[in-house]
């Protein structure tokens, strides 16, 4: 039975080029994927998944109000999809979660959908939190934070280097997300004294 996969991690952890890599093995495979990418933050129709390493592809874009269980449905009618992937999950709608779950659960199609779990002040992605509420399978992609622990946590570095406490939940431009352990995180959040690292905030 098809089902609904969320792979989710911090940033830098490698999930676009998994998702790449996997669109990859069934297109050379002789099947069809249908790729999708948030949509909020990029102007046009025509949107690409790219990750670190250098590898893109062409995809639809999502956004607010979509209704992905038609378009994917209506594609399918015309060319079979045998699997779809959605980069940057956690700004889905939670509608926009349960129609892809109904792309499994009705069209046979299994869906890999791929993103952050938390924001910069540790809060959920609505998305995330209806993929973490209702996806048939969890995955943990991990990175590790600068001290070797794994990193769960991510805090934004504003363009002058020191770590944003408030803020909107995401911010485009020249902004720096790293990601840590949940130890380091607090102290950089200010939630807890620093007693083995210096830190990314400068005085």
């Amino acid at each position: 039975m098809a089902k609904l996969y969320f792979n989710y991690a911090t940033m830098n952890a490698g999930k676009t080029t998994m998702l790449l890599q996997a669109s990859y093995n069934y297109r050379e495979s002789g099947m069809t994927t249908m790729l999708f990418v948030a949509g909020h933050y990029r102007k046009g129709d025509i949107g690409f998944i790219s990750s670190r390493i250098g590898l893109e592809a062409g995809a639809e874009m999502f956004r607010d109000g979509d209704d992905l269980y038609a378009r994917i449905a209506e594609h399918h009618e015309h060319t079979t999809v045998h699997c779809v992937f959605v980069d940057e999950a956690q700004f889905l709608e939670e509608e926009q979660v349960w129609q892809l779950a109904r792309v499994a659960d009705r069209l046979g199609i299994p869906v890999m959908c791929y993103g952050l779990r938390t924001d910069f002040q540790g809060n959920l992605f609505t998305g995330s939190r209806a993929l973490l509420a209702i996806a048939d399978d969890l995955r943990e992609v991990r990175t590790i934070c600068r001290c070797g622990r794994k990193a769960t946590m991510v805090v934004r570095l504003g363009a002058d280097g020191k770590v944003a406490k408030q803020g909107d939940q995401v911010a485009i431009g020249k902004d720096i997300y790293v990601s840590l352990c949940r130890r380091h995180w607090e102290e950089e959040m200010g939630r807890a004294q620093p007693d083995d690292f210096i830190g990314f905030s400068r005085p």
